[in-house]
């Protein structure tokens, strides 16, 4: 038979394991054996102590030092965010009432939950002060069974992302069970960091030495290592001065095959919309882009700025065939670019998101182009794209 522990009594045991006491000491306290104090710490908690087998508490308790004006959220506004779970607030509602962002609530909530799908003030506040600590203790340091399991299925030829998938759908509940497959490789390539074997590295499938960085992989297989970027780029580009300087863009079909491309021309706001009926590989972009520019005056063309996506991997035949200079934004860094953005969510009045675009023929990327071109714009003093382009192709 399952005994029945009153409303609260797996909190009120958290806040006291979270305090210092023992799991012993705190299921005591509220009327459940060890066991049971066990299995609920180790689906709400799971952080390590001082020494489990002989009582002692938690082997970094927090202390509420939080004060008014400290970004880190305190002890009692995290109760105040387990209440208002309790009582059905919502994000925006909690955040009002603590005087912080929504967003900060939700990032809480999402990061401090704990394995049995509950959110606890007390351990969601330990956990984020052991986070804060530096210098962090290294999880494959102390934790004898982990690397044991670890070094049998290493044995076995597995690779450290499936022994990483496998801890975490193993040990579901027990997060000092879990680890990431970057602090395997971690532990396999730095020597006298965590109790893995020396020459554990060898059972890897490609049996390195040497771990190679990620990001230097990924830099070395990129179309754009030898590219301008937008530090390269012209002052004159900034200020808006000069016209001939534009930005560019897909915008993808919900199939992630259909795409539209999108040109805009930065003093001007003048867009051209490129029509790829055929997909959006390198090849069709630079063709199409190509094709448009083509029938522009040479002065207005100066520069393209373009993100880093792979439609753009012949950037050298476009700044041939247009004899113009091409930059690519940093990664994730879409603000830069930021002409082009806006436009596109003009755009999206006619090529809603989560739609297939494969339908729109180049008759009607043509009309919506001269209907945007048309249009009254307040950064341009109520003038249209157009009408400013062809005073300044008339003062030419």
């Amino acid at each position: 038979m399952v005994k029945m522990f009153p409303e609260g009594s797996r909190s009120s045991f958290l806040d006291l394991v979270c305090s210092g006491l023992s799991l012993q000491a705190a299921a005591g306290a509220v009327g459940a054996s060890g066991m049971t104090g066990t299995n609920w710490w180790r689906q709400s908690g799971g952080m390590d102590f001082r020494a489990p087998r002989s009582g002692g508490g938690l082997a970094d308790p927090f202390v509420d030092g939080g004060q008014d004006g400290d970004r880190a959220l305190t002890l009692d506004e995290r109760g105040m965010i387990q209440f208002g779970l309790r009582t059905g607030h919502s994000f925006g509602q909690m955040a009002k009432e603590i005087g912080r962002n929504k967003t900060v609530i939700w990032r809480e909530v999402k990061r401090n939950t704990s394995a049995d799908g509950v959110y606890y003030a007390s351990v969601a506040h330990t956990r984020a002060h052991q986070n804060r600590r530096r210098p962090k203790g290294f999880k494959l340091g102390a934790n004898d069974a982990l690397c044991y399991l670890i070094g049998v299925w290493m044995d076995d030829g597995w690779s450290p992302k499936l022994i990483s998938k496998m801890l975490a759908y193993y040990f579901a509940d027990d997060q000092t069970m879990q680890v990431s497959h970057e602090t395997i490789y971690h532990a396999l390539y730095v020597q006298t960091r965590g109790n893995l074997r020396a020459n554990l590295n060898q059972n890897l499938s490609l049996k390195r030495k040497q771990r190679v960085n990620p990001a230097t992989r990924r830099a070395s297989s990129s179309p754009y290592k030898e590219a301008f970027t937008i530090s390269d780029r012209p002052a004159e580009v900034e200020d808006r001065a000069v016209p001939g300087h534009w930005e560019g863009d897909l915008i993808i079909g919900t199939d992630g095959y259909s795409a539209i491309g999108t040109l805009v021309e930065r003093t001007t706001r003048y867009t051209i919309l490129l029509h790829l009926p055929d997909g959006h590989s390198a090849d069709e972009v630079a063709t199409a882009m190509i094709r448009e520019m083509k029938l522009l005056p040479s002065h207005l063309l100066q520069t393209v700025t373009w993100d880093r996506g792979t439609e753009l991997a012949e950037y050298r035949r476009i700044q041939t065939a247009l004899d113009l200079s091409l930059y690519f934004c940093n990664p994730h860094s879409p603000w830069q670019r930021g002409t082009n953005e806006n436009t596109n969510r003009l755009l999206r009045f006619w090529f809603e998101k989560g739609s297939d675009l494969s339908g729109h023929t180049a008759q009607d990327l043509r009309r919506v182009a001269s209907i945007l071109n048309n249009r009254p714009r307040p950064t341009l003093g109520l003038e249209t794209p157009k009408h400013h382009l062809t005073q300044l192709l008339t003062a030419a």
